[in-house]
């Protein structure tokens, strides 16, 4: 058997663990440079704002309703992530985690008769420990534990808490799932059982498998066997598998000088070089692009793009800043107006699998990353987080518009909230 946890609208969700004035009340989190909501709590939903809408198509919801608006801090929410996560593993050995509000547990070895009791101690745990509202859906396949766990979101009898153990709830639960709400079925397959007139996924799980491989390929019959209670996907890869690292940004107003650009990748390589680390892993290679504004058609128009190679792959925030910064040079075009900039590590490799050069001095190899370990410990520390860094690196937050982030409750101690009393 497989379990899902998910967190309930969990970007809110964190904002109102600090905040208990948001409770009960229509909330937005937004997305970089405040644009667009990409979080929305269910009484912001009852007021017909969906995922995806632009603020500026909501503002007049926004201000008839006092709905709170709120930028995102994604700093806050990976922490409250890790404290969640940390919760369910002190429960299940084996947890896969799957995204930042989501993971799968290998429930095999439980009685399966005190599942749903266990699920319910995992839900009232995390709830206790960390402040984050769960749902945990219950199943055969990972498949089915999304279906399962979308009815313990709608359905306020489950408690929180949906087991599929048996023929009976599989085709009760098939039967009132869209087939676009199925896991791995996108835009493109909707459309195909559209032309079928399949609406539900009971439909699609009651083809005869002959006609499944006639009409669809490998991922599609895979859903199929999923739904029907035999395990196909496998373990998601690990961060450590990723075989790139992409960081960039929309600028909240738009740059025409170099040095604010270079300021602004020196930024992109540090949050980039970081993840490398922790991945232990190295990069060949750094890609540098810069992007005008395309929507403003009243202006020059130039997207810039290049790549520069190291004779040894690198991980050290230095040596991958000096060439980004040196591949932007090239690319950079004066009379231009840039809205857009970031970098790409396009070829990561494990540490073990780097070809070391014979024209680098290996003390010096060795220093570079006694240096790397000091700076991460200093940055990732709760009382000097981010606070070094190389010369021509410029906060995020200088860059990016941020109008109304919340405090960095959970990381920092000069954000920690203080109770006054009399």
């Amino acid at each position: 058997m497989y379990g899902l946890v998910d967190c309930n609208n969990f970007f809110v969700s964190c904002e109102r663990v600090f905040s208990p004035v948001l409770w009960d009340k229509p909330v937005v989190v937004l997305s970089n440079n405040d644009g667009c909501a990409v979080a929305i709590s269910n009484e912001a939903k009852a007021l017909g704002i969906r995922r995806g809408d632009p603020l500026f198509k909501i503002q007049d919801i926004v201000d008839k309703y006092g709905v709170f608006t709120l930028s995102g801090n994604h700093r806050l929410y990976g922490d409250m992530s890790s404290r969640v996560m940390m919760t369910l593993s002190s429960i299940f050995p084996e947890i896969e985690i799957y995204s930042i509000d989501e993971c799968f547990i290998n429930l095999d070895g439980f009685p399966q008769d005190k599942l749903e009791e266990l699920a319910h101690k995992a839900v009232t745990m995390v709830r206790r420990h960390t402040g984050i509202p769960t749902c945990f859906g219950i199943a055969p396949t990972k498949t089915l534990a999304k279906v399962a766990v979308k009815f313990a979101k709608k359905y306020p009898g489950y408690k929180c808490v949906c087991m599929i153990d048996n023929e009976v709830k599989r085709l009760k639960a098939l039967s009132l799932t869209p087939i676009s709400d199925v896991w791995g079925i996108g835009r493109r397959l909707s459309k195909r059982f559209d032309t079928l007139n399949i609406s539900f996924a009971s439909g699609f799980a009651e083809m005869p498998l002959k006609q499944v491989k006639e009409l669809f390929n490998l991922p599609g019959e895979r859903i199929w066997r999923e739904l029907n209670g035999t395990p196909c996907v496998e373990d998601e890869p690990r961060e450590t598998d990723r075989k790139q690292i992409c960081t960039s940004r929309s600028f909240s107003q738009m740059i025409g000088e170099i040095t604010t650009l270079e300021e602004a990748v020196s930024a992109f390589v540090t949050i980039a070089s970081r993840k490398l680390r922790e991945q232990e892993c190295f990069t060949k290679s750094v890609n540098v692009f810069i992007q005008t504004n395309r929507f403003r058609d009243d202006l020059p128009q130039y997207y810039g793009c290049t790549t520069v190679f190291f004779d040894e792959a690198a991980n050290d925030t230095m040596t991958i800043c000096e060439a980004a910064i040196t591949g932007l040079r090239k690319i950079f075009r004066k009379g231009y107006k840039y809205k857009r900039a970031g970098i790409l590590f396009p070829e990561i490799i494990a540490a073990e699998n780097v070809e070391h050069s014979l024209f680098v001095n290996d003390d010096n190899r060795k220093k570079r990353q006694k240096v790397m370990q000091v700076l991460d410990d200093i940055n990732t520390s709760n009382t000097l987080a981010d606070s070094v860094f190389v010369a021509t690196h410029s906060p995020i937050s200088k860059i990016v518009k941020q109008t109304s982030r919340s405090p960095l409750y959970s990381t920092s101690f000069d954000d920690m909230i203080v109770v006054k009393t009399k």
